[in-house]
């Protein structure tokens, strides 16, 4: 069983940064693929794909959010990350992280993203 906890959610201006990070209570080494999602206003159970990293190293990232955020990982650390840059009101969100080892897969509580002037 893995935790997962993430924080670096708040309440930013359009135009701004922030990073999320993702902890987690083990070993994200073996992990096979790791994520973010998120959900918007009103759109409930709707997670959408943000960016993934597989165990090879390649990433996916939605069109939406490309040349803006770059997930990362450290697995030192046992935390995954999500670099947020020129974030607009459309990326309001609650976001999740998702580690996935083989068939078992564990998701985090979730960050809340706000972008708003």
């Amino acid at each position: 069983q893995v935790q997962l906890v993430e924080s670096g959610g708040g309440l930013v201006q359009p135009g701004g940064s922030l990073r999320l990070s993702c902890t987690a209570s083990g070993s994200i080494f073996s992990a096979n693929t790791l994520g973010w999602y998120r959900q918007a206003p009103g759109k409930q159970r709707e997670l959408v794909l943000v960016a993934r990293l597989t165990s090879s190293g390649s990433t996916d990232y939605a069109d939406s959010v490309k040349g803006r955020f770059t997930i990362s990982r450290d697995n030192a650390k046992n935390t995954l990350y999500l670099q947020m840059n020129s974030l607009k009101p459309e990326d309001t969100a609650v976001y999740y992280c998702n580690v996935a080892f083989n068939l078992i897969a564990y998701r985090g509580q979730g960050t809340q993203v706000t972008v708003s002037s």
